[in-house]
C-alpha cells in the first residue's frame, strides 16, 4: 500500500482550503471509524489512473484512455480510495452510486490481520470478517459519478480464495508495449518486472506487491516474483484460480483454467473473450519484458507455472530494491535461478546463515529460502509480515 494513500485528512485538507469554487473537489470524509461513510471522490493523481473531478463529478480524463494489458476498445478509469477503519468489524460492503452510474462498478477489499483480501464487487460477501475495507471506483465510457455512499455490515463469510499454494500451468505471452500504461497507472519501462492476470480481482495498487505471483519455467530452472499491475490478457473477469463457486466468470470452468484457453483449445464461448473477440491463444497471463526475457529467459510464449501467492499463509517479505537475484545457495557466488521484484512480496519458509551482504536494509548474514534451492540475501527486505521465519 502506497504511503500516500495513509495521509491524514488534516494533512489533505491543507490542499484543499485553498480557494476554489464551490464543488471543485468532493469533501473528504471525516476521519473517524464508521461502519457508513462517503467515498472522497478527489483523484490525487499517483493511485487514481484516468479520471478527473470536473464540473461536480467523477468522469474520464480521457475518454480514448484504453489499459495496455487488456488489448480491447474499451476505455476505463480507476479511483483508489483511502483504507477506511470501520467501527465494528464487518465482511459486506455495500454501495449507493449518485450520477450516471451506467458504466460505474464499486469494488472494495478488506485487511484480514497483515493481508488484504481479493477485490470483490461491492454487496458481496468477504471470505472473512475485517476491521478496515479499502474502496476503488471503476468507470467506462461517458459514466459520471457525484457521491458514493458505503455501508459495512456483519456477514457470515465463504472461503473465496484458492487453496493454500495451487500452482497452475498457464500459457504466457510476452505484454511489451513499453510505454504505455498498465491498469494500475503504472508506464511501462523498457525490460520491466510486472504481471497481468485477466482479473481485477488481483489488481495490486501501483508501487505495492499485495498481489503477487511466482511464475516459473516448467522445468523449474527459472523463476520470478512479480506483482500484479496489469489486466489481461483478453478478460478482465478471468480469475480462475478461484474455486469454481466463487470465480467472477465462467463458473463452469475447472479451477485453474483460463477462459481463454478453453476457448482455443476446445472452442469454448464458441472460442471467443469477453468481448466477442477470437481468441488467438490460450493466455491466462502477461510477462512484462524484464520477466520474459531476464527473469524466465524467455524466447518465445511458452508455458509457464503459476502461483498465487495472497492466497496462501506465513510469513513474507517485501523486496524493497529489486530486480533482486534469486541464488542457488546463501551466497552471491550461487548461480542466479531467477529475480524477485521490486516490491514483489516473498514466502520467507525459513533463513540461513550465509556471505554477509551489505544492502539496503542493513548488513547481514541471512538468507531467505523462498523456495527449493532457492535463496535471496535478506539485506534486500524491506519489511515482513505474517509472524517470524524458522531457521533452516
Amino acid at each position: 500500500m502506497s504511503i500516500r494513500r495513509f495521509l491524514t485528512p488534516a494533512a489533505c485538507g491543507l490542499v484543499l482550503l485553498s480557494a476554489t469554487p464551490a464543488h471543485a473537489t468532493p469533501t473528504l470524509p471525516e476521519a473517524k471509524a464508521d461502519n457508513a461513510w462517503s467515498a472522497s471522490l478527489a483523484p490525487t493523481g499517483d493511485d487514481d489512473v484516468n479520471v478527473a473531478w470536473s464540473a461536480g463529478a467523477l468522469r474520464l480524463a480521457d475518454p480514448a484512455a484504453v489499459p495496455g494489458g487488456q488489448r480491447a476498445p474499451v476505455a476505463q478509469g480507476l479511483l483508489l480510495t483511502a483504507p477506511h477503519v470501520l467501527a465494528t468489524p464487518a465482511g459486506r460492503v455495500t454501495a449507493q452510486v449518485a450520477g450516471s452510474p451506467a458504466g460505474v462498478e464499486v469494488e472494495y477489499r478488506g485487511l484480514a490481520g497483515e493481508r488484504w483480501t481479493e477485490w470483490q464487487a461491492a454487496g458481496a460477501v468477504l471470505p472473512e470478517q475485517v476491521g478496515t475495507v479499502q474502496v476503488r471506483v471503476l468507470l467506462t465510457g461517458a459514466a459520471t459519478v457525484t457521491s458514493v455512499r458505503l455501508t459495512a455490515s456483519p456477514a457470515p463469510g465463504t472461503p473465496s480464495l484458492a487453496a493454500v499454494g495451487s500452482v497452475y500451468r498457464i500459457y504466457a505471452t510476452r505484454e511489451g508495449l513499453v510505454g504505455g500504461t498498465t491498469a494500475n497507472g503504472h508506464v511501462i519501462t523498457s525490460r520491466d518486472h510486472f504481471v497481468a492476470l485477466p482479473s481485477r480481482r488481483g489488481l495490486a495498487p501501483k508501487n505495492t506487491g499485495d498481489y503477487t505471483v511466482r511464475v516459473c519455467t516448467t522445468s523449474g530452472a527459472r523463476c520470478e516474483f512479480a506483482p500484479v499491475w496489469d489486466v489481461g490478457p483478453w478478460n478482465t473477469t478471468d480469475d480462475y484460480w478461484n474455486p469454481p463457486a466463487t470465480r467472477q466468470s465462467w463458473k463452469d470452468l475447472p479451477q485453474g483454467r483460463p477462459e481463454a484457453q478453453a476457448a482455443y483449445q476446445s472452442g469454448y464461448n464458441g472460442g471467443k473473450d469477453q468481448f466477442g473477440r477470437t481468441v488467438a491463444n490460450p493466455a491466462g497471463i502477461d510477462l512484462a519484458d524484464g520477466v520474459f526475457w531476464d527473469g524466465l529467459q524467455l524466447t518465445t510464449n511458452s508455458w509457464v507455472d503459476v502461483a498465487y501467492l495472497w492466497t496462501a499463509g506465513g510469513p513474507r517479505g517485501v523486496v524493497g530494491s529489486g530486480p533482486l537475484n534469486i541464488r542457488a545457495g546463501a551466497a552471491s557466488t550461487f548461480a542466479s535461478k531467477g529475480y524477485a521484484a521490486t516490491y514483489a512480496q516473498v514466502p520467507i519458509e525459513c533463513w540461513v546463515t550465509g556471505q554477509s551482504i551489505a544492502g539496503p536494509y542493513g548488513t547481514t548474514t541471512r538468507w531467505d529460502r523462498v523456495g527449493a534451492g532457492q535463496y535471496i540475501s535478506h539485506a534486500y527486505i524491506a519489511s515482513t509480515s505474517g509472524g517470524a521465519a524458522p531457521a533452516c
